[in-house]
């Protein structure tokens, strides 16, 4: 519990300095409840800041897996940028890093009232209004527009609509039915809050195997 104790520790520190609240997001049954040797960045929410974020990652040690803390009233749009900042600086790492270093987001574990966490070390988060290639070899799409509005386009043209709280059970179901549903790229709506993002994301871990590590946010 000794990680856990420390992060908790960070976030009183940070409070009793700067006075701010951050508000973490929200998954059930977290795969991962306990991670060793970290750091944290924090992603604050704070109206007196241009873009609403302030980004502390003074706390960051290259070497630790890395605990980043997204408040939960942030946008992607807001978010995405400090986020590719991170994945970026990871890579870039000088060469004492160390490679099994990982780089995950913080979450409120609900069922266990305790914290969980989400793995992004291998996602790459891609900004450019890109249009969706429906020709691909290779890729099937997950557009998310919003929690109500969920469509999935197979290799075999066929398209399957679906919301959050059917979206398991619907690729579970197109996945048996339908030879043309194969690794999914996924392409997430620029205003989603970051609590719907990390709801969606915990929804498609039982797919990890079958979802590209390559993420798109769009522009409505």
């Amino acid at each position: 519990m000794k990680p856990i104790y420390l992060l908790f520790l960070s976030f009183l520190l940070l409070g009793c300095a700067n006075e701010r609240v951050l508000e973490l997001p929200e998954i059930e049954n977290a795969e991962i409840t306990e991670v060793l040797d970290v750091s944290p960045a924090y992603i604050f929410y704070d109206e007196s800041q241009p873009d609403s974020t302030l980004f502390n990652r003074k706390n960051l040690i290259g070497t630790t897996n890395w605990l980043v803390n997204v408040d939960t009233r942030l946008s992607l749009k807001q978010a995405i940028p400090h986020l590719q900042y991170l994945q970026n600086k990871r890579r870039k790492a000088s060469m004492h890093k160390n490679e099994a270093a990982k780089n995950y987001f913080t979450c409120n574990n609900t069922n266990s009232k305790n914290l969980g966490f989400i793995d992004f070390t291998d996602t790459t988060f891609l900004t450019e209004n890109l249009e969706i290639n429906e020709n691909s070899n290779e890729l099937c799409h997950l557009i998310v527009e919003s929690m109500d509005d969920i469509m999935i386009r197979s290799l075999s043209n066929k398209i399957y609509e679906a919301n959050f709280k059917n979206l398991e059970a619907t690729l579970s179901e197109a996945y048996k039915e339908d030879p043309g549903l194969k690794k999914l790229s996924l392409y997430f709506n620029e205003n989603l809050s970051f609590q719907d993002y990390i709801d969606i994301k915990n929804s498609l871990l039982p797919f990890a195997k079958n979802t590209s590590n390559i993420e798109f946010v769009f522009k409505p």
